[in-house]
């Protein structure tokens, strides 16, 4: 019986280190320029992973918010994906200072431990930190000014969150994230990406829709049929076996990609 048990937590574990491995390998061949960053947050310092895109002309900025499981290699590819379509992304890694002596999300012993710490950070030291990271990319020399954030998974649900304080985003992304219980302030246009196969969050897009709708804010859900919650990340993922979060992901990329240039 313990083996059996066992068995799915080893085979877990080790498709956790394989995703580390193709990402890492990602970033490694990336020609981009990335770098980490430290913001000042209120009382802590917040690690960032900030890419640059090659280009002659200044370009806008988008805020990426990782999933529950904390700062991943593959969040890092996505913010390297944005800057390969032309824009500077930042990262910022949201578990800075909460980590095992005051470290980050790579200080926690285990996902679950990391996913665990995510849950339980305070709604206020998240925004804190998404406005540091906000306000030092739109400094930036090579910014243009122009703000988005987008966000993964709980990412996604801060995302949407992140928009009902923070009046100058031109657009808020989320991906398979819930909406926050108060829309009214939010002045961005939010797109939503949403998995088919993915009931939980699926059940409560409805009510977002109402929500901002009532509150006269544009809000433009997609859903992608056959796809599982996380499709952005299993999509490119070697282990993945289901082709629609393939499908998914590369139709995903193609409107965040649209919608980005219409800022």
């Amino acid at each position: 019986m313990k083996m059996r048990l066992l068995l799915p937590v080893i085979l877990l574990a080790a498709a956790a280190a394989s995703a580390q491995d193709w990402a890492q390998k990602i970033l490694e061949q990336s020609p981009r320029h990335g770098e980490w960053v430290t913001l000042k947050a209120g009382s802590r310092n917040v690690s960032a992973f900030v890419v640059y895109p090659e280009v002659k002309t200044k370009a806008p900025v988008v805020i990426v918010i990782h999933e529950i499981f904390g700062m991943t290699d593959w969040v890092r590819t996505v913010a390297d994906k944005l800057a390969a379509n032309g824009y500077i992304a930042i990262a910022p890694d949201l578990l800075s200072g909460f980590g095992p002596n005051g470290g980050r999300s790579s200080d926690f012993p285990s996902v679950d431990a990391a996913r665990e710490a995510v849950g339980k950070l305070p709604p206020d030291s998240v925004t804190e930190a998404l406005n540091a990271a906000a306000d030092y990319g739109i400094k930036l020399p090579a910014s243009n000014g122009k703000l988005a954030v987008a966000g993964f998974c709980w990412g996604g649900s801060q995302s949407f969150r992140f928009a009902t304080s923070r009046a100058d985003l031109k657009a808020a992304f989320v991906f398979y994230g819930t909406g926050p219980d108060d829309v009214s302030r939010i002045t961005a246009p939010v797109y939503g990406f949403y998995a088919g196969n993915d009931a939980r969050v699926d059940a409560t897009i409805p009510q977002a829709q109402q929500a901002m709708q009532a509150a006269g804010k544009k809000y433009d859900p997609v859903t992608y049929e056959g796809a599982g919650h996380g499709f952005m990340r299993m999509g490119v993922d070697p282990s993945n076996t289901n082709p629609a979060n393939k499908a998914a992901c590369d139709q995903g990329w193609q409107r965040w990609l649209d919608l980005l240039r219409k800022m």
